[in-house]
């Protein structure tokens, strides 16, 4: 598995205004990947959210992590913000090694973890590249 790109969406009353990897904002929400012996392991960190609200989806050799919050979402007068429960998407490109038809993900404490199963026999191709 590849990391791609990442962007930050804002919710909709906002109007899903996307911005790049370069953009660095309140709204992105934070990713560990991990491998074990039969998987890729996906932590993707967004505490306060609804279940209900995100979205995984797998289109060709992409993967799209979004999370939109509900119509009518509270926002406060922040007097200090280090941390948004808005809305997010997140990116990443799948390689062959990946069975995509086995993608889980559960919502737990704050974190959605995302199972990225490997196919039974696949082994991703590791190259070493040797800097110039």
């Amino acid at each position: 598995m590849n990391y791609n790109q990442s962007c930050a969406a804002k919710g909709e009353a906002s109007g899903n205004r996307q911005r790049p990897l370069f953009y660095r904002s309140m709204q992105r929400a934070s990713v560990n990947i991990y491998k074990t012996d039969h998987s890729f392991e996906m932590l993707v960190f967004a505490p306060g959210r609804l279940k209900e609200h995100f979205k995984v989806d797998v289109q060709g050799l992409e993967l799209r992590v979004s999370y939109t919050p509900p119509e009518g979402f509270p926002r406060p007068d922040w007097i200090l913000r280090e941390y948004s429960r808005g809305g997010f998407v997140r990116v990443f490109t799948l390689d062959e090694t990946i069975d995509a038809d086995k993608i889980a993900a559960t919502y737990v404490d704050g974190v959605l973890q995302v199972s990225l199963p490997l196919k039974e026999g696949k082994q991703a191709t590791r190259k070493e590249v040797v800097i110039q």
